[in-house]
């Protein structure tokens, strides 16, 4: 096998590659890279076992033929060589060469033969179907922060995912905050079970999608497929049953604060420079004014006031204050609003005027 490619094209695929390879495997091959040169293109595929990646790239082959190398050492090599065309080599004893054109450099890399290397599931052409990038990197985005890392609980390490009467929707909880987001695809979604999507998978294609344009989404029972332009990705599901969310979203809530979101980004995040382990702060809400304070403690108290349009009785809700951050930083409109009906019981937080995504915070108990 014998290509030349430019450094940093291959660089960029490189890269994405051992972002799914996990340093802790004790399979060697899975800390390789597959490189497949034929008709001038190269095939780069990564995988853990649960998380693969496929790419195509044009080079000029000289000789074709495949292989996998040690993915972290060839991208810090890459990272270490000047820019332009890289002639890669493969020789006796699987020895693979890595020699800038224009450059005296030479590394070699000890190879392991493709054929040990596992392979990548394939979903059919007819279960796939189109989704704008923009509205499901929006969809990850309103929904991904809320995801449980407690590992007990596996049913809610993912986001769930669901076709609704033609409507796709994703939701994400860790049992004391929820996060939901429902959109119409402009074309029609394939029948689908709900399914628990890793995050791992929606951070990766949150990251290579351009937000233009569209790409092409497969679900099947135990797996989800994504298609770009030259690129690749399936995941293994997370298996179990995700909690009754439905259950969880309040019908009616007598009372509603208009705020706008800036401020109370800005005060909230100001306030929780004092807060300790628990994240604990304090919502007093008043005629016109919202005031937000940290507990009491050895190092200190923080207080701030800001405008508000509330009418309703004085109350205060205890809340962990990441839980309102989180929320704040995705909500793409100037003002929001937050309804309640008591002080102990759920909290729902909403774009004003209102979109087609939500987040419930369960509040915290008051000393």
């Amino acid at each position: 096998m014998k290509f030349i490619c430019e450094r940093d094209t291959i660089m960029k695929e490189i890269s994405v590659a051992q972002e799914i390879i996990s340093s802790k495997n004790s399979m060697s091959i899975l800390s390789n890279v597959l490189l497949d040169a034929r008709e001038e293109t190269v095939t780069i595929r990564a995988t853990d076992l649960r998380v693969s990646f496929e790419t195509r790239i044009p080079v000029e082959v000289v000789n074709a033929g495949t292989t996998t190398v040690f993915c972290e050492k060839l991208l810090g090599i890459l990272r270490s060589l000047p820019s332009g065309d890289v002639e890669f080599e493969l020789g006796e004893g699987n020895s693979f060469s890595i020699n800038p054109v224009f450059k005296k450099i030479n590394f070699e890399l000890k190879g392991i033969e493709s054929d040990k290397f596992p392979e990548i599931q394939l979903a059919s052409e007819d279960q796939y179907f189109e989704l704008s990038q923009a509205a499901f990197i929006d969809m990850i985005s309103q929904t991904i922060f809320a995801v449980s890392d407690d590992e007990t609980r596996y049913f809610m390490n993912g986001v769930y995912m669901e076709n609704l009467d033609g409507d796709l929707v994703m939701v994400a909880t860790d049992g004391r905050r929820l996060s939901y987001i429902k959109k119409t695809p402009q074309e029609p979604v394939k029948e689908f079970q709900g399914v628990i999507i890793p995050p791992k998978v929606l951070n990766l294609i949150r990251k290579l999608a351009s937000g233009e344009g569209t790409f092409s989404l497969a679900v099947t029972e135990k797996n989800i497929f994504v298609q770009f332009d030259n690129q690749r990705i399936s995941s293994a599901l997370i298996e179990g049953q995700f909690p009754n969310y439905r259950r969880v979203i309040p019908e009616e809530q007598k009372y509603r604060i208009a705020v706008k979101k800036n401020e109370l980004l800005e005060a909230l995040k100001r306030v929780s420079l004092l807060v300790e382990k628990s994240r604990r702060i304090y919502v007093e809400l008043g005629s016109e004014v919202m005031t937000l304070s940290s507990e009491e403690s050895e190092v200190g108290v923080a207080r701030e006031e800001i405008s508000c349009s509330y009418e309703g009785p004085e109350e205060k809700i205890a809340l962990n204050y990441m839980y309102l951050l989180e929320p704040l930083r995705v909500i793409d409109t100037e003002d929001i609003a937050i309804q309640f009906s008591e002080p102990n019981r759920a909290i729902s937080i909403y774009s004003d005027p209102e979109k087609d995504y939500f987040h419930i915070v369960m509040p915290m108990q008051l000393d």
